[in-house]
């Protein structure tokens, strides 16, 4: 076995500071190149600690990434993401404090974390609370929410019902539950059909997945609150804190 100061005065030789390390690891033979492989085999074998600290990393890494692309494609995409006709509001629509959620009808988490919007909505009367649909589980949820587009362009004010009743169902939403939770509202099925053929939601869909790959998201539910992204089901607590910080310091973390 090769001794560490071998190995690195090889590594020295070989790979001058002004040589790329590519070019570095190409001037290696392949008796070099097998000594510093067995070396470090052997050094992560009686050392194992050391890929923990690899793995977090490059988490750590990955996550000063995602951040500074939402960080930069929340800055580049305000109106897209604030001010879309396609949306929905609720709470206060002049609020001080603009929450905006990415969801899916069909998911599980969504469904928890709609209790979180509806404890800050009770409790907060300055809070403005924007929906943003987001059908990405698959071609149920697609069509349940092209039947949501068509309640709120039939009926906007019967939407915030709509949307609490089919995301706080029990059972999968398709097409068929949407137009049923629909019914329950006095919106016809005959008008919805129509509504659909006519004025489709293929696009404010596309724009929102154009919109969620500048803002890097890969899941639902995701959240903006002023100025900063917010991944997951963080609960009521943590989206209080954001918005009681941006009050407080004018961002969603002081």
């Amino acid at each position: 076995m090769t001794s560490l100061p071998k190995l690195f005065t090889t590594l020295l030789l070989a790979g001058s500071a002004l040589l790329p390390l590519g070019t570095a690891a190409m001037a290696l033979d392949e008796q070099q190149k097998k000594d510093i492989g067995a070396f470090i085999r052997e050094y992560l074998i009686a050392n194992p600690e050391v890929m923990l600290e690899v793995q977090e990393a490059l988490e750590k890494k990955q996550e000063e990434q995602r951040v500074a692309q939402t960080t930069t494609g929340i800055v580049a995409n305000k109106d897209a993401i604030f001010a879309s006709a396609d949306d929905i509001t609720l709470g206060n629509p002049k609020g001080d404090v603009t929450v905006v959620e990415f969801f899916d009808y069909n998911c599980g988490y969504c469904k928890r974390a709609l209790s979180d919007m509806e404890e800050i909505l009770s409790e907060d009367k300055n809070v403005r609370f924007i929906l943003k649909e987001f059908p990405i589980l698959g071609p149920d949820s697609m069509a349940a929410h092209r039947v949501a587009n068509a309640v709120r362009i039939l009926a906007p004010e019967k939407y915030p019902q709509f949307h609490r009743a089919l995301l706080g169902g029990q059972t999968r939403a398709t097409e068929q539950t949407a137009l049923q939770v629909a019914a329950m509202l006095g919106v016809q099925e005959a008008d919805i059909r129509k509504t659909m053929e006519d004025k489709p939601n293929d696009p404010q869909v596309r724009a929102t997945y154009e919109l969620a790959n500048a803002l890097g998201i890969t899941g639902t539910p995701f959240y903006v609150v002023g100025d900063e992204a917010v991944f997951g089901a963080v609960g009521h607590e943590e989206l209080a804190g954001k918005i009681a910080n941006i009050r407080a310091c004018g961002k969603a973390t002081c």
